[in-house]
């Protein structure tokens, strides 16, 4: 990843590889990658035109320079004190991690280096995630008076909740292994080899059938948030209208005939 960015350069760099693998990647490295309203509205708007583009089959998120992200851009913060400011400042933010976890394509995370607060919450949001063995993670709002309120309902939704509780109250870091250990993140690998790992993650992804993806990452999500009744409900449905898609029946069939599927996208 890129260590400098230019004064004017882009807040958000965005490539796109041969399988409809987008990679996004934050651009402030002197800032760690602070999200500022300008990095978040980037960001949004990115992840808005993705998801009706049907040639992406999966997003990897990453950060140029020593730092994934930092989370929000305290000196602007500070800059307007005010509580419309925050309120309207943390309706953005809320509304871009909403925005990753709706989105059709599977998200990953990748986590070189720090991810603090809200870049922490950025993790935890991403479907996936895989992190270098230098990763570090934190939601560290705690040391500068503030409850990591925001980040918290991600990290809950990832670890058990007095794992939660002990990062938001002591603010302090754990290292990609206990990450690891404790769901935060999928894999851990050395940094020279992680681009590796993220890449064939990508590919195996990319080879199953778009709308079964699609369908099955928008089911898991609305049935963690029901009782169970509701879930196996929301679960039948959308295992009844997957079977009526094409890629379904024709991956039973390749089943029964015992040779491999071919896909709607082959």
């Amino acid at each position: 990843m890129n260590q400098e960015a230019q004064p004017d350069a882009p807040l958000l760099l965005q490539t796109r590889d041969a399988h409809g693998v987008v990679t996004l990647t934050l651009n402030r490295p002197r800032q760690f990658n602070a999200l500022s309203e300008a990095m978040l509205d980037a960001l949004q708007r990115a992840l808005e035109a993705i998801a009706v583009d049907e040639s992406v089959r999966v997003v990897i998120l990453g950060g140029a320079g020593p730092a994934f992200c930092a989370g929000h851009d305290l000196k602007e913060m500070r800059a307007a004190p005010s509580l419309t400011y925050y309120q309207t400042l943390f309706a953005q933010c809320s509304r871009l991690m909403l925005t990753i976890q709706r989105l059709p394509q599977p998200v990953i995370a990748r986590v070189h280096g720090l991810a603090t607060a809200a870049g922490c919450q950025l993790v935890a949001m991403c479907d996936l995630a895989v992190a270098a063995d230098v990763a570090r993670f934190a939601v560290s709002g705690i040391n500068y008076g503030l409850f990591c309120a925001t980040p918290s309902v991600a990290l809950g939704r990832n670890v058990s909740r007095k794992q939660a509780m002990e990062m938001l109250l002591t603010g302090e870091f754990i290292d990609a292994n206990t990450a690891r250990e404790r769901g935060l993140v999928n894999r851990v690998v050395s940094l020279d080899k992680l681009d590796d790992e993220l890449g064939a993650l990508a590919r195996t992804i990319c080879a199953k059938p778009a709308v079964a993806v699609a369908a099955g990452k928008g089911l898991f999500y609305r049935q963690l948030e029901t009782g169970i009744e509701a879930a196996y409900q929301l679960a039948g449905q959308t295992m009844a209208c997957n079977m009526m898609a094409g890629d379904a029946l024709e991956g039973v069939q390749a089943f029964i005939e015992k040779r491999p599927p071919h896909w709607s996208r082959d």
